[in-house]
């Protein structure tokens, strides 16, 4: 491949005006974010190449917002490639997860397009009305959210903790007839966060902080977003 100091060499500021100083420190950070693709590249491809995961051997069982009892293989639909989002909104809270409830709007908006390639499924421990409920409340139309019935899922996972906490989860299975497998789990606990940042995954799914990154005062300190403003 062409090197990256090569490629941003060909581009060009959109206005007029620009300082030497400024167009080199651009020219080499456009290096360095193609750089950056191209890792992203490489672990998209990683991943997809990993090898079969463990058999999910337990019975979970789950509630749609059809009212029916459903197995994990059963929320696959036709598909093969089921995405979970295990959100924080278990009965103890009165309101879900400001954080779990800003990544949810943001996927709202392409729930309808992911779902042509993979099931999209919203996991929550509160009743799936209540999960619904909110979702009228916030305008979301194109979420399919799921209840857990019982723990076992969320403890199992280690998402729900003994005295009652409970943290976000994202996960991919593939299923292969009456088997499934997991694909692929978001393991980058609070713990392996860097200094001074809060715990996040790479690429980052937020498309809040995404977004933030691009700007100058960037994601801020203490600053969290709101169910309202």
């Amino acid at each position: 491949m062409t090197p990256a100091p090569e490629l941003a060499r060909q581009a060009r500021t959109p206005f007029p005006g620009q300082s030497e100083a400024y167009r080199a420190a651009r020219e080499a950070l456009l290096a360095e974010e193609i750089e950056f693709r191209r890792h992203m590249t490489r672990l998209v491809e990683q991943r997809q190449a990993l090898p079969p995961g463990p058999v999910i051997e337990k019975d979970y069982r789950f509630r749609d917002e059809e009212g029916a009892e459903l197995a994990l293989r059963d929320l696959f639909g036709a598909h093969d490639t089921l995405v979970t989002y295990f959100w924080m909104y278990g009965p103890q809270r009165q309101r879900p997860c400001p954080m779990c409830t800003n990544w949810l709007g943001s996927v709202e908006g392409n729930a309808a397009d992911i779902k042509q390639r993979v099931a999209l499924k919203i996991l929550g421990r509160s009743s799936v009305e209540r999960q619904k409920a909110f979702a009228t409340e916030r305008g979301w139309k194109d979420l399919d959210f799921v209840e857990t019935l019982g723990d076992d899922y969320a403890r199992d996972l280690g998402i729900l903790l003994e005295d009652g906490a409970e943290y976000p989860a994202l996960i991919v299975y593939r299923r292969e007839g009456d088997q499934v497998r997991l694909f692929w789990a978001s393991e980058m606990t609070a713990e392996m966060a860097d200094p001074g940042q809060d715990p996040r995954d790479a690429p980052d799914i937020a498309s809040l902080w995404s977004i933030l990154d691009l700007t100058p005062g960037g994601r801020g300190e203490g600053w969290y977003p709101k169910l309202r403003y």
